[in-house]
């Protein structure tokens, strides 16, 4: 199954110890890409997938296994991924990226701000 949306954050891993040894876990929250966005938390164990390139606004699709398990009476399900493939990068330069990769040159002041060739001392009342 894939999951295709936003990095909204990259939580820190945890390890531990169990009876079948060692174990290391790292878990990502995405919000999936549709009209009522979700936000999906899924969890890579044991190193399986390299999260330490994404970053928070990345866009990725995230190939998962779904999995459910019982223990004592009660279900738990885990969302494990097995591979991220990363559709875009989030732009480090804080300004609006437009789809051809450009940056918006043209864009006029707001209407409160007049242009500088209008500008007068004149009050207006």
């Amino acid at each position: 199954m894939e999951i295709k949306g936003k990095v909204i954050q990259i939580l820190d891993a945890k390890s531990g110890q169990s009876t079948r040894g060692s174990w290391k876990k790292q878990e990502l929250v995405i919000e999936t890409d549709e009209n009522f966005p979700k936000k999906i938390c899924v969890a890579s164990w044991n190193d399986k997938v390299d999260l330490s390139t994404l970053r928070p606004g990345d866009q990725i699709t995230a190939s998962v296994n779904i999995e459910s398990r019982e223990f004592n009476g009660n279900w738990y399900t885990d969302i494990k991924v097995w591979k991220v493939d990363l559709v875009s990068a989030k732009s480090n330069s804080g300004e609006a990226e437009l789809p051809d990769g450009g940056l918006p040159h043209n864009i006029p002041p707001p209407p409160w701000e007049s242009a500088p060739e209008e500008q007068s001392d004149d009050l207006p009342f």
